[in-house]
């Protein structure tokens, strides 16, 4: 196969797209240029649904002739996507010709064959939904999608499509194509509604003009959602360019909600099969976004503008935390509090540490430039092939979030293999020369191959990171750009932070202190690692300066891992760290700085007092304590493992 026709929802212009809309654009978007990225001709479709009784009733509300409101939303949408840097290569809306040709064309095919019949229906109609619903769809009498709204019983003149004709054919195709909806449970609760029983549907409106006339009865419209199927088949010349069509169709992948797998994985392909013409491949229903446990909706009111929360901490930090925390296929979370976390974690502390530190070691002991005369690190070369693997099984089977894991499984690896080889000791040992070019090299090419695997996820932010570590930027391939590669010049840039930490203080596990709001008094101890003076060795401690068992339990300690450590502007002596004690994420500040390059220092297990109150040094807040010992009243040691436990482990 050497092309991919893409396509998402198209969305209904009554009010402005939220993060949940924008969610399936993005994931969309990464496959689209993941699919890019593998070398295929892709057709990315996106698109507005403008034939709804509900945009023609927010039209008419606001005074403006229903064209012009979704002309005005059009561009309302388009700025949306433009800002979230969505890469649709089409952008159909269902009032233009070329959709009203493909409209008509379908509904024609159906006609003839036999498969449209007029009839009266008489039922609940709910106006969310714009859909007809049984009395088994109801909870308590209302929708469960819109249950603010009162459903209305209709009754009406209208065309139906012989949906029941195709209960067989479409269980012959699921059993024929066991990969036609995704994921598997979207699949098996498809299938049971199948062998359930299929019903008829209605096809029309009566006395409506907002819509698209019938070709057998100009005097009734196409019924919405029969109407917006259509649209990735008109998007690519049905009633019109055949040539296209036929370059184009059948669509590679529908991407949908879980709330409308049924209409892209029933009655959709039945249209197709009534019409002959070919289904499309694949189905994928992702689940819901919700904002603190409760589903992202305009009904309900419980929205993000997806603007709002890229200008917040940016585009990129967006579209890698909605990949990278929500499974593709299960409901997901939104919280603004997670959501800063995971920038700091993921981006501040992780990958933007890791290319600054990357870039300084080479730039102070390389000037910047790396040439290494071969080989290279065989472990680290090893499990970038893995990786590479195992990224595109997951990419290929449109697990997103798994892509995404694999591409930080590197960059993990790639600071553990930077403390475990400790650049800064290779520096201070002439033989050790050659040695030091490979572990930069190797540590270069690593960030380079993780930024190649980000692609798709981040767009932005992979062009920069290729550009600092003296990587291609354009036309990337992963066939050629997903390969270790161990041998050519780079010459690295330092230049300033890709994300620069947030700063929210901690109080307790779970909690944070909102910016601009006054940080805790702080009270005993200092946050610096405090070096105990060395006792006298032949004196006992006084029994009266002795402490109970009780006294001592108070102090928690806890083991953390440091994720990023940097010298405090003006301090000779104080190291600013940020650790994962476990149950959360904190800033520290040593004065171990005379003892310790921050460097090594990153990936190192040390132990913290973690209920210290918070205490500001030199401007910085310190929420806990590093231990160390200083012998002979010498350098701090920290206290460390030979195998470190996990972080937040207690230390008794």
């Amino acid at each position: 196969m050497t092309r991919f026709f893409l396509t998402t929802a198209i969305d209904y212009v009554n009010s402005r797209p939220h993060l949940g809309t924008a969610y399936e654009k993005i994931c969309a978007d990464v496959i689209a240029r993941y699919q890019r990225l593998c070398g295929l001709d892709t057709r990315f479709l996106m698109g507005n649904d403008e034939h709804s009784q509900n945009v023609y009733k927010q039209a008419t509300d606001l005074g403006l002739d229903p064209l012009a409101y979704c002309d005005r939303m059009e561009q309302e949408f388009r700025r949306t996507w433009q800002r979230l840097d969505v890469s649709f290569d089409d952008f159909i809306r269902t009032t233009e010709p070329r959709h009203n040709a493909g409209v008509t064309e379908l509904a024609r095919r159906i006609y003839d064959a036999g498969d449209i019949y007029d009839g009266v229906y008489e039922g609940w109609y709910c106006i969310g939904c714009e859909e007809f619903k049984q009395e088994k769809d109801l909870v308590n009498g209302k929708c469960p999608l819109h249950p603010t709204l009162q459903p209305e019983w209709i009754r009406e003149k209208n065309y139906f499509f012989r949906l029941s004709k195709y209960q067989q054919p479409l269980l012959d195709l699921f059993a024929a194509h066991p990969e036609f909806l995704q994921p598997e449970i979207r699949r098996n609760e498809i299938l049971r509604l199948i062998e359930g029983g299929l019903v008829d549907l209605s096809v029309s409106r009566a006395g409506q003009s907002w819509g698209i006339p019938l070709p057998w009865d100009p005097a009734s419209v196409v019924y919405v959602w029969f109407d917006a199927l259509i649209n990735y088949a008109s998007a690519v010349g049905l009633g019109g360019d055949r040539d296209v069509f036929e370059r184009w169709w059948p669509a590679d992948l529908h991407v949908v909600g879980k709330d409308i797998t049924r209409f892209h994985a029933v009655i959709w392909p039945a249209m197709l099969m009534s019409a002959k013409l070919p289904v499309p491949r694949q189905v994928f229903g992702h689940g819901f976004m919700t904002l603190n446990g409760q589903r992202m909706s305009k009904t309900l009111g419980t929205i993000v503008d997806p603007i709002d929360a890229a200008d917040r901490l940016g585009v990129d930090p967006l579209r890698l935390y909605l990949v990278k925390e929500i499974a593709f296929g299960g409901d997901g979370d939104f919280s603004w509090d997670r959501y800063e976390e995971r920038y700091n974690v993921d981006l501040a502390n992780n990958l933007g540490n890791l290319v600054s530190r990357v870039a300084a070691m080479a730039g102070r002991y390389r000037n910047g430039v790396l040439r290494p005369s071969g080989g290279g690190s065989d472990q680290l070369v090893r499990l970038g092939e893995q990786i590479a693997l195992d990224y595109r099984r997951a990419m290929d089977a449109f697990a997103i979030h798994e892509g995404a894991a694999a591409a930080y499984r590197l960059i993990d690896a790639t600071n553990e293999f930077i403390a475990a080889t400790a650049p800064w000791a290779l520096a201070k040992d002439a033989a050790s020369a050659d040695r030091l070019t490979h572990v930069l090299f190797d540590a270069a090419e690593a960030i380079r191959f993780a930024a190649v695997l980000l692609a798709p996820i981040m767009p932005s932010s992979s062009r920069e990171i290729l550009r600092r570590v003296g990587a291609s930027v354009d036309r990337l391939h992963l066939d050629r750009d997903g390969r270790w590669r161990t041998e050519g010049e780079r010459v690295l840039l330092q230049e300033g932070p890709l994300w620069p930490r947030k700063e929210h203080t901690i109080l307790t596990d779970n909690q944070t202190t909102p910016p601009g709001a006054p940080a805790p008094e702080a009270a005993g101890a200092p946050g610096p690692a405090a070096p105990a003076p060395a006792p006298a060795a032949s004196a006992a401690a006084p029994e009266a300066a002795r402490i109970s068992m009780d006294d001592f339990m108070k102090v928690e300690l806890r083991t953390a891992k440091v994720l990023a450590a940097e010298r405090v502007p003006k301090s000779n002596k104080l190291l600013k760290l940020q650790v994962d004690a476990g149950t959360e994420h904190r800033t520290l500040v040593a004065g171990i700085a005379e003892a310790y390059d921050p460097e090594a220092l990153v990936g190192k297990t040390v132990v913290i007092v973690f209920n210290l109150k918070p205490a500001k040094l030199m401007g910085v807040e310190s929420n806990g304590m590093v231990l160390a010992a200083s012998p002979d009243g010498g350098k701090p040691i920290v206290v460390s493992f030979d195998e470190a436990p996990p972080p937040g482990t207690r230390v008794r």
